[in-house]
């Protein structure tokens, strides 16, 4: 199993903080698309992705037991 956390709008969003889904052996891009779908995230793709706390690009696969978080681009003045 993993863990997947959102964070900003995507926890609002998906309404919870984190889930747990098995999720091992496909990539970043496929798990983005997985979890649009089931939550209805809107904005998935422009969303930066950390594996175990470092920043992963679509193409990495995810291991069993990997953390995935999801960051939304945040913009400020």
């Amino acid at each position: 199993m993993n863990k997947v956390l959102f964070f900003a709008h995507l926890r609002d969003e998906a309404g919870e903080e984190s889930v747990q889904l098995d999720l091992a052996g496909k990539t970043v891009a496929d798990v983005k698309a997985i979890v649009a779908e089931i939550y209805g995230l809107q904005k998935l793709d422009s969303a930066m992705t950390a594996i175990n706390e470092e920043f992963a690009s679509n193409e990495e696969v995810i291991k069993e037991g990997d953390v995935i978080a999801f960051i939304p681009p945040v913009s400020g003045g």
